[in-house]
């Protein structure tokens, strides 16, 4: 999934108007987006479809998918049948929950993402323990996209190391949370980032100026 100058946003909004005015500002820089929990649950799966035709947006839909597979699989039927052009699902649940999501995303023929290590604080506590494994359980299992934190290269290094280099690693966490987005992007494919542009007066603006930064 290659997106323009490596940068995905996170569309952490809860309105479909709000959504739609950011998108606009942006648009000419950034042609893949990540939908979470809060504008989905705020505006309904149709947001994905809306936002793709209005725009011509690639959507990840970051649902952190993390149940047994029965239900997994309903998540991904229903995520997809929206339109997404992928999703993200943890890995600590075990493979046969993330063989779930990877058989529908293979049955769409979308593309799905295995998280392997988030980029807050809190991930530290129990995540990151089983994060090489998760990573090495995903390449067991064929998958070739992953999310790794930006905010810790040290570990997102490793992760790129057990993956190999060709797979494919997006990585949260530039902006707000204080990763690097050029430092990352010597390892990782490409960055998220939400707050630093959604949340500025000017998103076209943080847009151009991050994506400077990055030269």
């Amino acid at each position: 999934m290659n997106m323009k100058n490596n940068l995905i946003l996170a569309l952490d909004v809860g309105s479909e108007s709000e959504s739609i005015s950011i998108c606009d500002s942006i648009k000419d820089y950034i042609d893949t987006i990540k939908i979470g929990y809060p504008l989905a649950l705020a505006e309904g799966l149709e947001i994905i479809g809306k936002l793709k035709d209005k725009f011509g947006f690639k959507v990840i839909c970051d649902f952190k998918v993390a149940d047994i597979d029965a239900t997994n699989s309903k998540i991904c039927e229903e995520t997809f049948k929206a339109g997404a052009d992928a999703i993200i699902c943890h890995g600590f649940v075990g493979s046969d929950s993330v063989q779930a999501c990877l058989d529908v995303a293979n049955k769409y023929e979308k593309e799905l993402f295995l998280l392997t290590e988030m980029s807050h604080p809190g991930a530290k506590m129990f995540l990151q323990k089983n994060a090489d494994a998760i990573a090495e359980m995903g390449v067991d299992m064929g998958i070739t996209n992953y999310v790794a934190p930006a905010t810790r290269l040290d570990r997102l290094a490793d992760i790129r190391r057990i993956v190999g280099e060709d797979a494919y690693i997006i990585s949260p966490g530039v902006g707000k949370q204080g990763g690097d987005g050029k430092k990352t992007l010597e390892i990782s494919n490409a960055i998220i980032v939400g707050r630093s542009i959604y949340e500025s007066d000017n998103p076209k603006g943080a847009c151009e100026k991050l994506i400077e930064s990055l030269k």
